[in-house]
C-alpha cells in the first residue's frame, strides 16, 4: 500500500492504493482506493492570572457578591486593570447592604498571587470606581421578564471528549489549569502569575487522532534559565495532562516562551479587560461563539443566560447519541420573553430526524429568559468559578449536566 499527498479545495487529502490490483486510483474505489481528509485544529487558553481573566475574576466576584445579597440583582460591570492601576466601571442595580468594589478587586488580585511590588501591580494598585444603577430604559423590559438584549449565542458539543468538548481547547484549558496549580502548590517554585497554552490536534477524517504541537509561555524567576523551565514544565505540566487522554507529544514540537524570556507578567506588561477572552471562554474557535461576552453579566442578560441554555442543549443531544455533533442557535431581542431564533444544526451526524431533536430540544428547557434562569438554577452566586478555564466543560455548572 503506497500513500500520496495531494492538495484540493484548500485541504490535504492522503491517498492510499494498491499498486497491484488496480490501474485507475482517481477512478475506481472498489479496486483498492481510499481517500482520507487531513488537518490540524489550534485552540488556545490563558492561567488565570492573565490580564483578562484578573478582569472577568473581579467583575464576576462582584456579581457573586451582588447575587448573595440579591439573587435578583442587575449587574453589568466592566474591570481593566494596567500598570499599576484598576478600574471597575458599570450599571448595578440592588437592594441590600452597599458593596465594596475595592475590596473585592483587592481580594481577587491577591488571590491570584500579584503580591509582589515587582510586578508593578500588586493589591495595594490604585482602583477607581465608577458603578451607576441599570437604565431604566432597559430595566423596564428586563423587569417584564424580558431579554436584557438584542443578540445571537451558540452552543455546541461533541464527542471528541468525555466532557464533550472539543480536544484541542479541553486539552488548552487542563494545562492552563495545571500551569496554575503547580505554581500554586509548589510543584515548579520559581514560576510566576500569567500564562497562556495552545494545543494544535492533527485530525483525520475529522477525527482528533494525535498531538501535532504546544505552546507554552509562562512568566518565571530571572535566575532561572529557560532550558530548566521547559524540562520542568514538559515534565510536570504537559506529560501529566496528556497522560490522562492517552496521548504524547515529541519534545521537538512543544514551544515554552517563544521569545526566549519572560519575567514579568500580568497586568503591567498587558492591559486586560473584562470580556476579551470570548473564544477561550467557549470552544476555542472550533464552533460559531455569539458577539456578547459573559462575565460581569447577571443572568437577565441573554449573552450569558442564553449561550448556557445553548450549551445545555448541544451537550444533551450529543449525550443522548441523538448526534455525534450539535450546534444550537438562539436569539433574542430585547424586552421580548420568547426567542426569535431557535436552530440545531448536527452537521450531518444526526442518529434520528431533525423532528425528533428538534422536539427533543424543546422538552428539553423552555429557553424564554424566565425558563433558562429557572430550569439552571442562574441566580445564585456562582459565577467567579466560571471567568477562568472556560465556561463550558466542567461538570460543576448545571448547564453542564446530562438529564
Amino acid at each position: 500500500m503506497d500513500t500520496v499527498p495531494i492538495h484540493l479545495r484548500g485541504v490535504m487529502w492522503s491517498i492510499h492504493f494498491d499498486k497491484k490490483n488496480i490501474t485507475y486510483p482517481l477512478l475506481s474505489k472498489r479496486r483498492g482506493f481510499l481517500m482520507q481528509k487531513t488537518s490540524i485544529f489550534t485552540s488556545e487558553s490563558v492561567c488565570a492570572g492573565h490580564p483578562d481573566k484578573i478582569c472577568d475574576q473581579i467583575s464576576d466576584a462582584i456579581l457573586d457578591s451582588v447575587l448573595t445579597i440579591d439573587p435578583k440583582g442587575r449587574v453589568a460591570v466592566e474591570t481593566l486593570v494596567s500598570h499599576k492601576q484598576v478600574v471597575i466601571a458599570g450599571e448595578v442595580t440592588y437592594i441590600g447592604k452597599k458593596i465594596d468594589y475595592k475590596k473585592i478587586a483587592r481580594a481577587e488580585i491577591k488571590r491570584l498571587g500579584f503580591t509582589n511590588k515587582l510586578f508593578n501591580f500588586t493589591d495595594k494598585s490604585d482602583i477607581l470606581v465608577n458603578v451607576h444603577e441599570q437604565s431604566p430604559d432597559i430595566a423596564t423590559g428586563v423587569d417584564n421578564e424580558g431579554a436584557g438584549d438584542q443578540g445571537m449565542m451558540f452552543g455546541y458539543a461533541c464527542n471528541e471528549t468525555a466532557n464533550l468538548m472539543p480536544l484541542p481547547i479541553e486539552l488548552s484549558h487542563q494545562l492552563a489549569m495545571r500551569l496554575d496549580e503547580v505554581r500554586e502548590k509548589k510543584i515548579i517554585p520559581y514560576l510566576r502569575p500569567d500564562g497562556k497554552t495552545q494545543v494544535s490536534i492533527n485530525y483525520v477524517n475529522d477525527k482528533p487522532v494525535s498531538v501535532n504541537n504546544i505552546v507554552i509561555a509562562v512568566p518565571h524567576n530571572e535566575d532561572i534559565k529557560l532550558s530548566k523551565v521547559k524540562s520542568d514544565v514538559i515534565a510536570k505540566v504537559i506529560k501529566p495532562v496528556l497522560k490522562k487522554f492517552n496521548l504524547t507529544v515529541d519534545k521537538k514540537d512543544v514551544v515554552v516562551n517563544g521569545t526566549g524570556v519572560w519575567h514579568i507578567g500580568g497586568p503591567s506588561s498587558d492591559t486586560g479587560v473584562t470580556g476579551r477572552k470570548i473564544i477561550v471562554d467557549t470552544y476555542g474557535g472550533y464552533a460559531r461563539v455569539g458577539g456578547g461576552a459573559f462575565s460581569g453579566k447577571d443572568p437577565s442578560k441573554v449573552d450569558r443566560s442564553g449561550a448556557y441554555a445553548a450549551r445545555f442543549i448541544a451537550k444533551n443531544i450529543v449525550a443522548k447519541g441523538l448526534a455525534d455533533k450539535a450546534e444550537v442557535r438562539l436569539a433574542y431581542c430585547i424586552g421580548v420573553k420568547e426567542p426569535t431564533m431557535q436552530e440545531v444544526e448536527t452537521f450531518g451526524t444526526a442518529k434520528v430526524s431533525a423532528k425528533e431533536i428538534d422536539k427533543f430540544a424543546k422538552n428539553l428547557i423552555h429557553t424564554s429568559v424566565r425558563g433558562i434562569i429557572e430550569k439552571l438554577d442562574l441566580l445564585k452566586p456562582q459565577y467567579k468559578k466560571t471567568a477562568a478555564y472556560g465556561h463550558f466543560g466542567r461538570d460543576e455548572f448545571s448547564w453542564e449536566k446530562v438529564e
